[in-house]
């Protein structure tokens, strides 16, 4: 067990680490559409590391299962009733590095795309729900806590505290994991009672009813013993009308349960020292070997541009959330400032096609490329100078963790996990790691370009706030660390107030 852990138990008068089981829709390596993946698989392996007893519930996706059925054992089948169908669940077990991961296997449901839309995918996670609490007595695990993660897993909560109130089941905690409050699922109250049998008697403002809806996000929120965001200030920012996506009321109700603990990233995974991704490897005291990936990125996309110049990239979702409208706005503005410009991302078809012209539009020196690819966002990250997230909200973020660990000064809007995460450079003190602005607005962050650009022209000054972001802890061992805390501060017995 670690040595800080075992220090956090004593000063607590705890004895025994409680077991917990993690249950999520993706995670990295199985099944990925986004950061939440990696934020389940990273934290996972940290906290077994810590010496919680650790196990992931994960849907058997067509992905995962193409890649993973021949190292699974088959340990259970039965039934679950679902609505007017009763339905196979098949429970498959794989040893991840010592971390059990039960998967829920179903070719109905997780045959095909891990998210479907619409009803169909209310369907498929009500079923998951349901499954994983079936299966945990079946599989002989009944975890000291469920960490569940966003709105598919957030129905669990409310089913043990209601349901399951008579079964074996009925003393395990819970937490809820936000990872974005703008993705709550909501559906027709009619139909989730039909799918969970759930009693109409929550149908009501205090417990799920939302504008006439059944909203599985407030479900986790007011049954959850404990929230947790992604970041701090998203803990804050959601219990406000801007950013609370209407669950800001509920959200204050539950403030003295809610708090943040800020993401990390696996630094094994982003490490510039032995990428093998990149063109030239490099550390915090080979800042010139940087250059090189640079040279490399610039002649891979056929980018007419000066090496010497300034490069901005982006590996994004392109969505108003990650602020490609102010992008698109004053994209001739920075531009004209003579830096070249790489975006790597899919999304909406008006930026798809916008970033598309862009080679054409402004001469080579800016290239969008219309796809996801790994290896390259790996080569943006260390081939570009800085990395531009201008972000509405952003409830934590990976990808300015990522730039800062390669030494690729980000350029960020001052929300959420960005203004946990980036320090503005101080041109009195010298300190910071990167740049921001605060309001959502296209011409201060232009003006936060500009700030960037006109560093990068001493090379100094430059190299300095690259040897800070890159001496900074970016990994999931205080974040781990944190969630510890988090799971033994259930063990007080208190009961959750809402209820």
């Amino acid at each position: 067990m670690n040595e800080t852990v075992q220090s956090i138990m004593k000063e607590r008068h705890i004895e025994k680490l409680p077991s917990v089981l993690i249950a999520a829709a993706e995670c990295t390596p199985f099944a990925k559409t986004g950061g939440l993946a990696d934020v389940v698989g990273t934290l996972a392996r940290r906290l077994k590391e810590l010496g919680l007893d650790i196990r992931l519930a994960l849907p058997f996706h067509r992905v995962a299962k193409d890649r993973y059925r021949e190292r699974t054992s088959h340990i259970a089948s039965f039934s679950v009733d679902l609505g007017w169908r009763t339905q196979y669940v098949g429970v498959e077990m794989l040893d991840w590095d010592g971390i059990p991961v039960y998967f829920i296997d179903n070719e109905y449901y997780f045959g095909h795309m891990i998210y479907k839309g619409g009803t169909f995918e209310g369907e498929q996670y009500a079923y998951f729900c349901r499954a994983v609490l079936e299966a945990l007595p079946i599989v002989e695990f009944i975890p000291d806590i469920v960490h569940v993660n966003d709105w598919h897993t957030a129905m669990i909560p409310m089913l043990i505290k209601t349901q399951y109130r008579g079964r074996q089941i009925r003393d395990c905690k819970s937490v809820l994991a936000i990872h974005s409050l703008g993705y709550q699922g909501r559906f027709d109250f009619g139909f989730a009672s039909e799918l969970l049998g759930i009693d109409y008697r929550y149908n009501t403002p205090e417990y799920i009813e939302y504008y006439g809806s059944a909203n599985f996000m407030k479900a986790g929120i007011v049954f959850s013993d404990k929230l947790v965001t992604v970041s701090p200030t998203y803990a804050q920012e959601i219990r406000t009308p801007y950013y609370g996506e209407g669950l800001d009321g509920i959200l204050n109700t539950r403030a003295n349960d809610l708090t943040g603990i800020l993401n990390g990233i696996d630094t094994q995974v982003f490490n510039p020292a032995d990428d093998a991704a990149i063109a030239r490897t490099y550390t915090v005291d080979s800042l010139d070997d940087k250059a090189e990936n640079k040279k490399a990125l610039i002649g891979q996309l056929g980018l007419k541009l000066d090496p010497e110049k300034p490069l901005i990239g982006m590996v994004t979702r392109l969505t108003k959330q990650k602020g490609l409208d102010l992008v698109v706005r004053v994209m001739k503005e920075i531009m004209d400032e003579g830096a070249g410009f790489v975006l790597l991302g899919k999304g909406d078809d008006e930026y798809e096609s916008f970033f598309r012209d862009a080679w054409q539009t402004f001469g080579g020196r800016a290239i969008g490329m219309i796809m996801f690819d790994e290896t390259l966002a790996h080569r943006i990250y260390a081939g570009c100078d800085f990395f531009l997230m201008p972000s509405r909200f952003e409830p934590c973020g990976l990808s300015q963790i990522i730039a800062l660990r390669y030494g690729t000064l980000p350029i960020v809007r001052e929300t959420g996990g960005l203004k946990d995460t980036v320090i503005p450079y101080n041109q009195y003190t010298g300190e910071g790691d990167g740049f921001s602005f605060a309001n959502f607005n296209a011409h201060e962050m232009l003006d936060a370009i500009r700030r960037a650009l006109a560093v990068y022209r001493s090379k100094e000054t430059y190299q300095k706030l690259q040897r800070n972001a890159m001496q900074k802890d970016l990994s999931f061992n205080k974040s781990a660390l944190d969630y510890v805390k988090l799971y033994l501060s259930l063990t007080d017995g208190n009961e959750n107030p809402a209820l």
